[in-house]
């Protein structure tokens, strides 16, 4: 079956739906399904996209393409609708840079099944289901009433209390006119603290609270709310050029600001109003306040600009005001089962470190946790599923929904946001809860779309022929169970760790799994790593423990198990209520956690994918003990990742090679213990401020820190040096950690000059991805790809630039020039620069390489290299997949060439130990 997957759309959450979009194409059983991605652009179009910009982090990386951008003096992020009105022939020529456009008409000639991955308005509001319907093409999911329903928190909270569902109390507020009502009528009515909504928003976006009775907190959250912002010339006089930049940039951003395009409205302090302007562009915005504060008074008005106002376009007219609930917040998954009635799978508790679970907590690994199945006795459990599958009956859901809740103390239900369509991304709760019946990823989304055609043709959609494709289906199905993994590869995907990059590492670890398990070579066996440098404890993982938050919950599970504890109650209640279910889709049932010895591990696996990042793993430890159990892997062998997990070492190797690193060295705890005056005027002598401090072992931007001062370094140093586990308060507000914000605890750290323009022509960061094979003659080649330019907001890139959907900025190929072939020139010299590094130091299989590049008045390039990572992340939307895209390699092939290297080399080196006769 042909599965046209739609991703992107015109709404705030469309960075979701294009990672969500790339989870589904990734992991759709490629046995039974062909992936035919349809991106929706901002401005409605449907492209049929070129595969290799799937892979791209953010919809901006790709499109509007980078030569389609107008030349401006900073450096900002767009969406299309920024470039202003396009004629429909400017339009067509733009999208062909990246697929083909399409029309309405052409949509049924594509795909047999239309996936929708879609978020919010266009997409979950019935709108796209309605278009679908027309052209008769069956999609997942509800049909148009109940997603008209589930966008909609207005009426949906009306319909609850109509037919008796507790829902907080809840007020309209309106933008104008009839409906306005006062805060202190507000609060009479609905009490402290208030939660402010945007009506028909996902994924927190336009949500505050208002804890206290003030006027001031009340209105801006209105606004946050109905997305206006207001600028005032006082405020904007005393910021300075960076702050004013990085005000434009959260205003322009359509998930934390109002997003561009935006109606402007000057008005001065007698509250006279000029002529509202529409301003598409960051930069115009940026000119059009600076016009506006700076001229003393305007003749239209005799009087100074006081503040001007800004509304977004696709701005809400209407706003939710709800009663506050103090309870306990969970999320329930509902399917249809194999007879049509809704089945709740587990509720999750979300454990949040803020008050609000906004859309960093609820996206990036590690910053909430989700507990499966809430920790309530399981009577309370069972009401709460019960109550979820009263509402997916009563509001009519097809095929599933995600209920959101809170339970509170005195066991009041509290159902709220109900959603026709549920986040995609790997370890959302929509797999997450998935799994806790047995499904995996590509199993249930298999059964996704088997369910919504039967859902289809209940609803009259085309019966003959929809029963046919499900007569095939299920045919297909059997034959794939019963095929089982016989004659596939097994791979052990060795995930987790100890370190503070372990939450990565399982995001990795879980991408390769999912790769591998929807093809038809590969069997992977998911592996969980934890333990101490000391003894590596390895644990053979079942689907729905694979698939928790993060490495931490996992290993709680494991811990569980181990302690002889079962599965919980309610859980084997849910997974008999599905044994249907995940017999026809997986074929088995769950299992325990299972430790075993790498004895044993040699004897489930034909080899290994070492997923892991930094210690373990990239040392060259867990190499050693693969080798010695003959199991091929993954990446550098045992002396090449011994060398370059140690950067401080690397930087030396290199330097005597004659290429280019920072002045670097390393500060040792006990001469900050012996005298840590001494040790700071030590370091400040040798290195002016500001300069770069770093773990010498550890990567994903865990602890590297610009200090700019004595009262940095002395924190830095007092929480890199400290004894307990716990950051230290002072010190870490010095830093500005955020939150959960990783910091590990070493006896040294490496201490760098800061890397700068040094009067370079042009001066940029890339990251450069390779990839090595054995040549016709057996000699080793590397294949180096076109390198990467990291852009970040602030003084390093951050975790979220680099993991968070729709965050950060990766262009590739880098940006060394604005002619084609002077740009080629510098990156031919860039890609020798780092294959050389790669052969100084003894990379194999595949690598990352970070560097910075100037580019010379002269044309002369220097690349000085920061560090070298001999087993890089391999999240869904990492930037080495956006180069081996552009050098025709699916992420999967890219994958595939990497086990087929570690065979080869395992076999070459077999060959070389064997006696001679």
């Amino acid at each position: 079956m042909r599965i046209g997957i739609f991703f992107g759309g015109t709404s705030r959450e469309r960075e979701i739906s294009f990672a969500g979009g790339r989870t589904v194409f990734d992991n759709l059983d490629k046995a039974l399904f062909q992936p035919v991605p349809i991106f929706v652009d901002s401005l409605g179009n449907f492209i049929l996209l070129d595969w290799q910009y799937l892979y791209k982090g953010t919809i901006r990386d790709f499109y509007p393409p980078v030569a389609a951008l107008p030349a401006t003096r900073h450096p900002w992020q767009v969406y299309v609708e920024s470039l202003g009105e396009l004629s429909d022939d400017a339009l067509t020529e733009l999208i062909s840079h990246v697929g083909r456009r399409l029309e309405a008409s052409e949509l049924p000639k594509l795909m047999d099944f239309a996936f929708l991955a879609l978020h919010g308005p266009g997409g979950e509001d019935g709108a796209i289901q309605g278009l679908l319907e027309w052209l008769g093409v069956p999609y997942s999911g509800s049909g148009i009433l109940p997603s008209a329903i589930g966008i909609d928190k207005i009426a949906q909270k009306r319909l609850m209390q109509a037919v008796g569902l507790a829902t907080p109390k809840f007020r309209v507020v309106f933008r104008k006119g009839s409906g306005s009502v006062t805060l202190p009528e507000l609060i009479e009515e609905l009490g402290l603290p208030l939660v402010i909504k945007a009506p028909r928003q996902g994924s927190s976006i336009g949500v505050s609270i208002v804890r206290e009775e003030n006027e001031e907190l009340f209105r801006n959250a209105v606004d946050r709310a109905r997305f206006e912002r207001f600028l005032f010339r006082d405020d904007w006089e005393i910021m300075r050029e960076a702050e004013q930049l990085t005000w434009i940039r959260q205003v322009a951003d359509v998930r934390e600001g109002i997003g561009l395009p935006v109606s402007a409205l000057v008005v001065t302090a007698d509250f006279e109003e000029g002529v509202e302007e529409l301003i598409h562009h960051p930069e115009v915005l940026l000119d059009y306040i600076n016009q506006n504060f700076n001229q003393p008074t305007l003749q239209e008005f005799k009087a100074e600009v006081n503040f001007i106002r800004f509304t977004s376009l696709t701005g809400e007219t209407q706003v939710l005001v709800e009663q506050f609930v103090a309870g306990r917040e969970f999320s329930c998954i509902v399917v249809e089962n194999e007879r049509g009635e809704p089945l709740a799978l587990p509720p999750t508790e979300i454990v949040k470190g803020a008050e609000l679970f906004d859309y960093r907590a609820k996206y990036l690994p590690g910053l909430a946790r989700k507990v499966t199945p809430i920790d309530l006795p399981e009577a309370e459990i069972q009401r709460i599923r019960e109550q979820c599958q009263v509402m997916f009956r009563t509001f009519g859901f097809q095929v599933y929904a995600r209920l959101d809740g809170f339970y509170t103390p005195d066991g009041t239900i509290f159902l709220n946001d109900p959603n026709t369509t549920s986040g995609m991304l790997p370890a959302s709760f929509f797999f997450h809860q998935a799994a806790e019946i047995g499904l995996n990823p590509s199993q249930f989304l298999t059964y996704l779309i088997r369910t919504s055609l039967a859902a289809r043709r209940r609803g009259g959609m085309q019966p003959v022929q929809l029963a046919q494709q499900l007569r095939q289906l299920d045919a297909a199905v059997a034959d794939r169970q019963q095929a089982g993994a016989g004659g596939r590869i097994r791979v052990a995907v060795i995930m987790g760790g100890y370190s503070s990059e372990r939450h990565i590492s399982v995001e990795s670890g879980r991408n390769i799994f999912e790769k591998l398990s929807s093809s038809a070579k590969y069997a992977p066996v998911p592996v969980f790593l934890t333990g101490s440098a000391q003894e590596h404890r390895l644990y053979v993982l079942p689907i729905n423990v694979m698939l928790k938050d993060n490495a931490d919950d996992i290993r709680e599970k494991i811990e569980h198990a181990e302690a002889g504890a079962g599965p919980h109650p309610i859980l084997a209640k849910i997974q008999a209520e599905a044994a249907a279910l995940t017999r026809t889709y997986a074929g088995q049932g769950l299992a325990q956690p299972r430790r075993i010895s790498f004895a044993e591990l040699a004897g489930l696996a034909d080899e290994v994918f070492i997923a892991l990042h930094g210690r373990p793993g990239e040392d060259g430890a867990l190499q050693q003990e693969l080798e010695r159990h003959g199991l091929p892997y993954n990446g550098s062998g045992v002396a090449s990742s011994a060398l370059t997990i140690n950067k401080f070492e690397t930087n030396q190797r290199l330097r005597e090679a004659g290429l280019l690193v920072a002045d670097h060295r390393m500060a040792p705890r006990l001469e900050w213990a012996a005298d840590a005056e001494s040790f700071y005027r030590r370091l400040e002598a040798q290195f002016p401020y500001p300069f770069i401090a770093k773990p010498a072992d550890d990567g994903c931007s865990s602890a590297v820190k610009k200090i700019k001062n004595r009262a940095e370094l002395a924190a830095f140093s007092a929480l890199m040096f400290r004894d307990q586990d716990d950051l230290l308060a002072g010190p870490a507000g010095v830093l500005h950690l955020g939150f959960k914000e990783e910091f590990p605890q070493k006896d040294a750290f490496l201490v760098e000059t800061l890397i700068s323009r040094d009067g370079a022509a042009h001066f940029l960061e890339v990251t450069g991805g390779l990839l090595t094979s054995y040549d016709a003659d057996g000699r080793l080649a590397i294949e180096v790809f076109e390198a990467s330019e990291a852009l970040a907001n602030g003084e390093v890139l951050s975790l979220e630039e680099k993991f968070l959907a729709g965050e950060g900025q990766n262009i590739t190929p880098a940006r060394y020039a604005p002619d084609p072939a002077e740009r080629q020139r510098i990156s031919n010299e860039v890609k020798a620069v780092l294959r050389r590094v790669a052969e100084v130091l003894g990379v194999q299989g595949y690598a990352r390489i970070d560097a910075f590049v100037r580019v010379r008045p002269s044309g002369a390039v220097e690349v000085i290299i920061i560090e070298v990572n001999s087993l890089p992340g391999m999240t869904p939307a990492t930037c080495i997949f956006h180069q081996t895209a552009l050098a025709g390699y699916t992420p999967y092939q890219f994958v595939d060439r990497i086990l087929e290297f570690g065979k080869a080399r395992a076999g070459r080196e077999k060959m070389a130990i064997r006696p001679s006769c």
